[in-house]
């Protein structure tokens, strides 16, 4: 196995590491970026990242097995735990062993697989397949504390401390994410669930969480990647805790006498989410009654902090404490955070105006140009002026710059500077706020009128000393820590306070301003840093607010603060609105035009690379050309070298052909002589063959006379075979003659059958839709007449079993009447054939079936009498009714009724063949003969 290091910029190869035989599963880096370790199931290796060389490499037995090895935050100290529970720290300079920590008690001892540390390098978690997690002291090297996790939780597959902006490193939320895919996270000081992320649903496969400890970035196990946002999942992770100074504020002198006032102490505690419940502190603070509340609610800010209170803090240390400006700040401007408000600010992308800001600001870092980007174009959704400002990227920046990982904030800063400290600078936009820089001007004149003198008699403007400092916030001229120091001060006072600081800071500078004679000194000196002690601009900001004239004052002219509004933003419109939609007009005019420029030049551009394409096309033709007629010439050359070089060949081919003429006249000699020869060899050949001839046509003549004599016999065998034929058909003309009119009976029925065959084909192919009907109900007559025929000779013996059976036959009879005539109906719409063959089936039966019908005449209920004149086919029905038990039989002899079929089609079809031998022999069709006869 082997590690390759990559170089992130250039994304190139710088080495290869090997030495372990097994898969690396963790690597640990020191603070220094020096150092790195690696760790396999076997072994762990400590590299030297500068020369890509191993310096150690721990070796242990594999029974015992290694889980983690890595550096402890903050330490020049390796930890490396084992699979059998045993902690070790080593140096990471010598590489001995500092310390073990014991071994857990019995009681709470678990396998641990997963570990742990605070960025300041003190706590050390570890967990395993359990619900318990163990924090060790690494100062103490003791256990000091074991936390069981909720009963849902039974193992442990990832540790991580949340990073806090308050706590100094001592990281006290612990984030567990246990085998459900559920990451929560508690407070391993006062074990108590803060949060969790994920869920039965969703789980978590892994997670990391930013050095800052803003963002969680979660790998859940369906494979998609998900960001949490840590201040939107708690409020009280990085709410810092409350002032330690609380003052009592005295009542007023007309209410000291009140009876009715009452004072209620209440203890209360400094919350800091850094520090354990031993070390909170325990501070008195005296709450008055709601109706002894004269306290000035305009001094009263959110988080229970109070703006006179502020002000004398920060009069007396000069600026807020680096740890708490920030919520000092958001407290000053009463923030409101409206999330969605900004939201759908920004959801509406880059404005139009700020599309190719990079250009005119261009900035190193890319984020930050983007939060800028983003920031301007929110304030231009929200404002149409403010995509026509130019120098909203400069009084924006320094905030984009201090807030830009919380964009919201610095939206919401930004805003509300421009609406209470920013007050009329739009009413002569696009001009310079002349308003403003006259209320400058006036207070400069009244506190340094050599100053303004002097400006005057060089023709500097206040648009020269003043305006370049306010359009900046002062962010050109002070470093960063100098400018929060202002703005701690700016913040916490009047809107006023921010255009006495620029008389200040030219009051404060007047010694190298009154040095300065030329335009281009003073444009550099409000535009660069200079050697000012921003403390003593701030002192005399306040001298001058104090000691400026009413009438001259920009506080009079001014609004007091006023905040953002809840929910939604306020509407601004402090700007002459003609000329902003002229602007933005013109603007939209400037970029049709500039869009049709674009697309003229685009089409002016793609003739020219036509033309030129075209150019380049001759060009290549006319080399083409050149190229071919130098090869044309090339080739001619060669031609005229090849018909020298025919020419020669030609006079050495008639030499040899000259010599070849020779050698043919010899030849020639040579092949006549042999082709004599051959002539005389091929005449005696003749000869030979003649004499074979003249010997086979002896034999042939002699073949002839045998083969003449087998025809004479032959042909007399023939006469004798046509007479013997002539005799027989004449004694078979004599037979027939004798049975001439027997044979003419039974070839007109024959031919009428065949008739009444063709007929019925006919009708047959009519009726189609009956055809089924048909062949069922001949099915049944065949089988009826088969039945009758071996009936025949048992009527007499059944006539009287049916006589005693007749009387509940006819009850059977009413019933099926109706049934029976219907059968009826249907059978007279039988064609003729198959009549004439039932009727020639029951021929033989009529005679003897007429003296039985004639018996049972009487019987018959309703007087009919069965005649021999009835149709065949009432007899035919009448005969079915009397075999009672025939019919019963039909419906349980079906599969018999298909072989009988079979049958009787195979007898019709012999019959039919015999009638086409008999009238071929006549050699007449047969429906003519029957016609003929008929």
């Amino acid at each position: 196995m082997f590690l390759t290091c990559m170089e992130t910029v250039t994304k190139e190869l710088v080495s290869w590491m090997r030495g372990h035989e097994s898969s690396v599963f963790s690597i640990s880096v020191h603070a220094s970026g020096r150092y790195a370790i690696t760790t396999s199931s076997d072994t762990a290796q400590l590299w030297d990242l500068d020369t890509f060389q191993r310096k150690r490499k721990l070796n242990i037995l594999q029974s015992v097995g290694i889980q983690k090895v890595f550096f402890l935050p903050l330490s020049n100290t390796i930890l490396s735990c084992f699979k059998d529970n045993s902690i070790f720290a080593w140096e990471c300079d010598t590489l001995s062993c500092r310390y073990q920590l014991p071994a857990p008690p019995e009681s709470s001892s678990i396998l641990y697989k997963v570990f742990a540390v605070t960025r300041d390098g003190r706590i050390l978690a570890a967990g395993g397949k359990s619900n318990h997690l163990h924090l060790w002291c690494l100062e103490a090297k003791q256990l000091f504390r074991i936390i069981q996790m909720p009963t849902k939780v039974r193992a442990i597959r990832h540790l991580e401390f949340l990073p806090d902006s308050f706590d100094a490193g001592s990281n006290q939320v612990l984030g567990v994410l246990s085998q459900d895919g559920i990451m929560r996270f508690v407070n391993i000081q006062t074990c108590k669930l803060l949060f969790e992320i994920g869920s039965l649903d969703e789980g978590i496969s892994s997670s990391v969480i930013s050095p800052h400890g803003r963002y969680i970035a979660s790998i859940m196990e369906n494979g998609s990647l998900n960001i949490y946002s840590v201040q939107a999942l708690t409020q009280e992770i990085n709410k810092p805790p409350p002032p330690l100074v609380k003052v009592i504020e005295d009542l007023p002198k007309s209410k000291l006498n009140s009876g009715g006032l009452k004072i209620k102490v209440t203890t209360g505690r400094v919350q800091r989410p850094a520090k354990s419940r031993e070390n909170k502190i325990q501070t008195r603070i005296l709450k008055q009654d709601l109706a002894g509340s004269f306290e000035n609610k305009e001094n009263e800010l959110s988080d229970g902090l109070n703006k006179k209170r502020l002000q004398v803090l920060l009069k007396g240390y000069g600026e807020y404490p680096m740890k708490y400006r920030m919520f000092i700040w958001r407290s000053l401007l009463q923030l409101p955070e409206n999330h969605t408000a900004f939201s759908s600010l920004e959801d509406k992308g880059v404005h139009v105006a700020f599309l190719n800001l990079q250009k005119k600001y261009p900035i190193k870092s890319g984020k930050l140009l983007r939060v800028l980007q983003r920031t301007l174009s929110a304030l231009a959704h929200w404002s149409a002026i403010f995509s026509d400002t130019p120098y909203l990227p400069l009084l924006a920046f320094p905030f984009v710059k201090l807030f830009q990982n919380n964009q919201l904030i610095c939206f919401e800063v930004v805003a509300t500077l421009i609406i209470n400290w920013c007050q009329h600078w739009f009413e002569y936009f696009p001009n310079p706020p002349i308003n403003i820089l006259s209320m400058i001007e006036n207070v400069l004149a009244f506190h340094d009128k050599d100053l303004l003198q002097h400006f005057i008699d060089h023709d500097i403007t206040s648009q020269l000393y003043a305006w370049p400092l306010l359009e900046t916030v002062f962010s050109e001229v002070l470093t960063r820590e100098e400018w929060l120091k202002l703005f701690d001060n700016v913040f916490s006072n009047h809107p006023s306070f921010l255009l006495m600081t620029v008389v200040a800071y030219n009051i404060c500078s007047r010694a190298p301003l009154l040095n300065c004679s030329l335009k281009d000194d003073f444009e550099y000196f409000f535009h660069h840093r200079n050697n000012l002690d921003i403390s003593v601009v701030i002192r005399e900001v306040y001298h001058l607010m104090d000691t400026t004239p009413t009438d001259i004052h920009p506080n009079s002219m001014l609004h007091v603060f006023v905040a953002l509004t809840k929910g939604q933003y306020p509407v601004f419109n402090q700007y002459p609105k003609f000329i902003v939609d002229y602007q933005t007009q013109e603007r939209e005019r400037i970029r049709i035009d500039e869009l049709d420029y674009l697309r003229e030049r685009q089409m002016v551009e793609d003739m020219q690379a036509e033309v030129d394409q075209q150019r380049v096309e001759d060009e290549a033709w006319y080399q083409k050309q050149e190229l071919l007629r130098k090869a044309e010439e090339t080739r001619r050359e060669l031609l005229l070298q090849e018909e020298e070089k025919m020419i020669q060949q030609r006079q050495r081919l008639a030499s040899v052909k000259r010599e070849l003429k020779v050698k043919e006249m010899h030849l020639q000699d040579a092949t006549r002589r042999r082709f004599l020869k051959l002539q005389q060899d091929q005449r005696e050949m003749e000869l030979r063959r003649l004499d074979d001839e003249i010997e086979r046509k002896n034999l042939i003549r002699n073949q002839e006379a045998v083969a003449k004599e087998m025809r004479e016999d032959a042909n007399a065998f023939r006469r004798k075979v046509d007479l013997e034929e002539h005799m027989f058909h004449k004694l078979i003309e004599t037979d027939q003659t004798q049975n001439q009119k027997t044979q003419e009976l039974i070839e007109e029925n024959l031919a009428k059958a065949e008739q009444a065959c063709l007929n019925a084909d006919w009708r047959i192919q009519a009726l189609h839709k009956q055809r089924c009907d048909d062949l069922q109900r001949n099915q049944c007559y065949q089988e009826v007449a088969r039945l009758l025929r071996e009936n025949r000779r048992k009527e007499t013996e059944v006539l009287d079993a049916m006589m005693g059976e007749e009387a509940k036959k006819w009850e059977e009879a009413k019933e099926k009447d109706f049934h029976l005539k219907s059968e009826k109906k249907a059978s007279a719409l039988a064609d003729a054939s198959r009549k004439w063959f039932l009727e020639k089936e029951i021929n033989d039966a009529l005679e003897h079936a007429e003296h039985l019908y004639s018996k049972a005449v009487p019987s018959y209920p309703n007087g009919q009498v069965a005649s021999s004149g009835a149709p065949r086919t009432s007899q035919l029905d009448d005969i079915s009714e009397m075999d009672s038990s025939t019919c019963i039989s039909l419906n349980q002899r079906r599969i018999q009724w298909d072989t009988m079929e079979r049958d009787l089609v195979e007898r019709v079809r012999n019959l039919r063949q015999r009638l086409t031998v008999q009238a071929r022999n006549r050699r007449q069709p047969p429906h003519l003969l029957a016609t003929q006869r008929a």
